[in-house]
């Protein structure tokens, strides 16, 4: 319940952790850096991954599926890419265990792998072994396939949702004829992101591009939507690579152009995960709970009865059920709990805790009254709403909530970007959100500006203007300004 949970203003990776395990969305599995995602959290994931599979086949993706495991030898073909993920890695070395003499359960050392095989951190190189034979024609492309699947990375340190061994994702891998058109996709796709994250999860991104050292590994370029969370850190809610030909060439997937020609293909991927669950909670809950968009919950409107008797909740329920009736035939996701395994207060706190949208409350008082109290969780603000104006009411309220929600957070964002000229601006802003400074375009005094105050450049804006300035590290001469943050 809600006061189990710290104040976020008290200790925000403590107030994280509380609004994910008392909310039911996950808890720590008995594999260390392992989730297990909860009912409540699974149903809020599979909203997003129905609006974004729907998303991605409005723009002609289709899906697909590929396999867990990946021979080793398949990552040695691609230099930067195997570099990017070597640590990451989990081997398969073996493939079945025995009883040891003591009873113990040990590997069978005869049972060794011809080749060793990787457990996915991301699948380029295995789908793009396969694309060698999907690919051999002009008429061929473009290919545009997505993947719905599970990853691992052997994190040190992990969060739930934000940073774990293994998460749930999904990766688009598109094939095209031209550079012009894989780059075209890439931006396409960074676009279906953007709006996704913005009218769906109701959080404001900046786009842009990551500078050469915070590229995806074996990209040539990696475009980018950045949001900042209540702390004022920034997340990384979704990426989207080019990738030139590089895998094409590694795994030597070539096509006949129109004049017969062979040509290596042009490629992209592009992918968000579970994380986006980490966004919705640190960008929109508070101390009483988690705080969902209306357009990803599961249950948009909850009804509790508040009765003495049997007979006064039959009475109760059967106005209940015609407003459950005509709000779903309206499009609105309506729980009714008429259980009476707890009371109306307790019922409160916990879709409070839960993050239900809209809450409907109904006693006898209001049946004679022909009315209902209405609640915002956003807000929480309670209003008397005549049943014969609440279905409209109902769907009215959850649009402003989702506006609300994403104003808020915009309105947040905007008190917390900052422009400074110097280092010591720089480094009196840096512990409270976005710094907009100029940057002279080097890696290395990117990364002594990490090493001496942990903040990244997040991304070069895509709208950025050009303006000459001075580097607020090195003081070499800069074009523009770019965004730096501390980030999850």
């Amino acid at each position: 319940m809600a006061e189990k949970i710290t104040h976020r203003s008290k200790d925000y990776s403590e107030w994280y952790n509380n609004i994910i395990e008392e909310a039911g969305l996950a808890e720590h599995s008995a594999v260390k850096g392992c989730m297990v995602i909860k009912p409540h959290g699974y149903a809020i994931w599979e909203r997003m991954q129905s609006v974004l599979d729907g998303m991605f086949k409005a723009t002609g993706h289709v899906n697909a599926y590929f396999p867990l495991f990946i021979p080793k030898s398949f990552f040695s073909k691609e230099a930067s890419h195997v570099e990017g993920f070597a640590k990451e890695c989990a081997v398969v070395t073996h493939y079945r265990l025995k009883n040891a003499p003591d009873g113990s359960i040990v590997v069978d050392e005869n049972s060794k792998l011809e080749e060793e095989l990787i457990i996915r951190p991301t699948s380029e190189t295995i789908i793009w072994n396969t694309y060698k034979g999907w690919v051999q024609s002009y008429r061929d492309l473009p290919l545009l396939i997505n993947q719905w699947a599970n990853v691992v990375r052997w994190e040190m340190r992990t969060r739930l949702f934000l940073r774990t061994t293994e998460f749930l994702w999904q990766e688009g891998h598109t094939a095209h004829a031209t550079a012009e058109e894989a780059v075209e996709e890439t931006k396409k796709m960074l676009d279906v992101y953007t709006d996704f994250v913005e009218n769906w999860l109701a959080v404001p991104v900046i786009k842009g591009v990551k500078t050469a050292n915070e590229r995806f590994a074996g990209a040539i370029e990696t475009y980018c939507i950045e949001a900042m969370m209540q702390d004022g850190k920034a997340l990384q809610m979704g990426t989207s690579h080019f990738l030139g030909q590089n895998f094409a060439k590694a795994f030597d997937v070539q096509f006949a152009d129109k004049e017969g020609k062979l040509e290596y293909v042009w490629a992209t991927s592009w992918g968000v995960s579970t994380r986006l669950m980490g966004a919705l909670v640190m960008a929109h809950s508070d101390d009483q709970g988690l705080v969902i968009p209306p357009k990803l919950a599961p249950h948009q409107v909850v009804i509790v009865p508040v009765y003495k008797e049997n007979e006064e909740l039959q009475e109760i329920s059967e106005t209940a059920n015609k407003i459950k009736k005509s709000l779903e035939a309206r499009g609105v996701r309506v729980l009714y709990d008429d259980s009476d395994k707890q009371r109306p207060g307790w019922k409160f706190a916990e879709y409070e805790l839960k993050g239900v949208p809209v809450r409907i409350v109904i006693g006898l008082r209001d049946l004679a009254n022909g009315t209902v109290e209405m609640v915002r969780r956003d807000t929480k603000t309670k209003h008397v709403v005549p049943l014969d104006q609440l279905e409209n009411t109902v769907v009215e309220t959850l649009d402003l909530i989702q506006t609300n929600l994403y104003q808020t957070a915009l309105a947040f964002r905007e008190a917390h970007t900052f422009s400074v000229d110097t280092w010591d601006e720089f480094k009196e802003k840096i512990d409270h959100g976005f710094v907009v400074a100029h940057w002279d375009g080097t890696t290395e005094t990117e990364l002594k500006i990490k090493a001496e105050t942990k903040a990244t450049i997040r991304c070069i804006p895509l709208d950025n203007a050009q303006e000459k300035g001075k580097c607020i590290y090195s003081g070499k001469p800069s074009t523009q300004r770019v965004i730096f943050a501390r980030a999850y």
